[in-house]
């Protein structure tokens, strides 16, 4: 597995990108033109570093950091795709650990991104809960149950904040943030 930029794809990798995208988070990206339009817009500011992982010139995965805010202190990782069949491989952590470094490199001292709970049964301990009432407390005995926060707090993540209801009654976005210094 090597990882490149994601410039550097051609159209049948950048497609497959795109399904990746799209079978991945249906609910932002239900299209595989939506998905392409997405990539593409990504792919348009020379200040996101956007990366993918490949093998054999096959897209496992890929991911990206956008253009720093707050005066290049801050980054949002955005998004972060890993093909069903390569989950649990060790990919992913490889993409994060790269556009850490690449924002370290910037300057950047935090790096955040936001992960909806959007499924119709909600995956983690915030879905379906009225976060409008005690949320620190949610936040304190937070469970990742099924959802990619497990992921993130893994790699060193911490909640920084929620949007309740973001995506729907019971279905927040969940703000995970880390210091890069």
């Amino acid at each position: 597995m090597k990882i490149v930029l994601m410039q550097t794809l051609n159209k049948k990798q950048l497609n497959a990108a795109a399904r990746m995208l799209s079978d991945s988070l249906p609910n932002g990206w239900p299209t595989l033109k939506d998905a392409l339009d997405e990539i593409n817009q990504l792919l348009k500011s020379e200040n996101n570093y956007m990366i993918a992982a490949i093998n054999k010139d096959i897209v496992l995965s890929w991911a990206g950091i956008l253009e720093p805010i707050y005066n290049g202190n801050v980054v949002e990782l955005h998004p972060l795709v890993v093909k069903s069949d390569f989950r649990g491989q060790g990919i992913g952590k490889a993409l994060v650990l790269n556009l850490e470094n690449e924002a370290r490199n910037r300057g950047c001292l935090t790096i955040y991104l936001g992960s909806d709970d959007e499924s119709a049964l909600g995956e983690t301990s915030l879905a379906n809960a009225d976060l409008y009432d005690d949320l620190p407390t949610h936040i304190k005995n937070f469970k990742p149950g099924t959802h990619p926060s497990g992921f993130y707090l893994n790699m060193g993540y911490k909640i920084i904040g929620v949007m309740p209801d973001a995506n729907g009654i019971g279905k927040p976005d969940i703000i995970f943030g880390k210091r890069l210094k």
